[in-house]
């Protein structure tokens, strides 16, 4: 094991590892949420960490969006996340990955690993590859899986080598693609950095449920091994 966070503890989250992206604007999707730092969104209670979408008392949406960029990036291994999902329509949970080289070429350039998401159908988790193509445009390859019970807790793992990435729901392997050999965009034998996040609504939460008060998506762990 070469990095991780267990979240131990109760109180705010370890900025020796994590930085908080805060601000609304869509983040690209369309989303309705406003990131803040509050430990009212972003908390660890009893060494779980919690990620609280809340619906606020003027309408809006608040979460929280956390990242390990320019404190942990690495290049191949195997990841362990414990984690347990929100179950409101309309929240979009996520557990992934940027490419560290993000703020110079952009993304999709940069690459991006979606090693859990879900969308409107709560019954289901998806891992996702995202990379420019040689023509300018997106390329992307994404896989899905049955989590029936994704409001339990589950082990979303990856598997990353310089020749292909595998996603697995406890120890189940449903997503692999080869990662290696094509050029010029293919960005996915370089250093990435992590992302936890849930979003509200936009092109993938789909609709929010008008009577949504809050949830939330809790860690346990997330563990790197090389």
């Amino acid at each position: 094991m070469v990095w991780s966070d267990e979240f131990d503890g109760t109180g705010a989250i370890d900025t020796s590892k994590w930085t908080t992206e805060t601000g609304g604007g869509g983040w690209g999707n369309q989303e309705v949420q406003i990131y803040t730092s509050s430990t009212d969104n972003l908390v660890r209670e009893n060494g779980i960490l919690k990620i609280k979408a809340i619906k606020e008392s003027n309408g809006t949406y608040s979460s929280a969006r956390i990242k390990t960029q320019d404190k942990f990036e690495f290049k191949y291994g195997r990841v362990e996340i414990r984690a347990k999902l929100p179950s409101a329509q309309g929240t979009w949970p996520a557990l992934w990955m940027l490419g560290a080289n993000y703020p110079d070429v952009g993304w999709p350039q940069c690459g991006e690993i979606d090693i859990m998401e879900q969308f409107q159908d709560k019954n289901k988790v998806k891992s996702t590859l995202h990379w420019k193509l040689a023509d300018g445009n997106r390329g992307e390859y994404g896989q899905e899986t049955a989590n029936t019970t994704s409001t339990d807790w589950h082990i979303y793992e990856m598997d990353w080598t310089s020749t292909t990435i595998k996603t697995y729901l406890d120890g189940t392997k449903f997503f692999e693609m080869t990662v290696s050999g094509v050029d010029p965009y293919f960005p996915f034998n370089e250093e990435f950095f992590f992302i936890f996040n849930v979003a509200m609504g936009g092109t993938l939460g789909g609709e929010i449920d008008p009577n949504f008060s809050q949830d939330a998506m809790e860690v346990d762990y997330i563990r790197v091994y090389q």
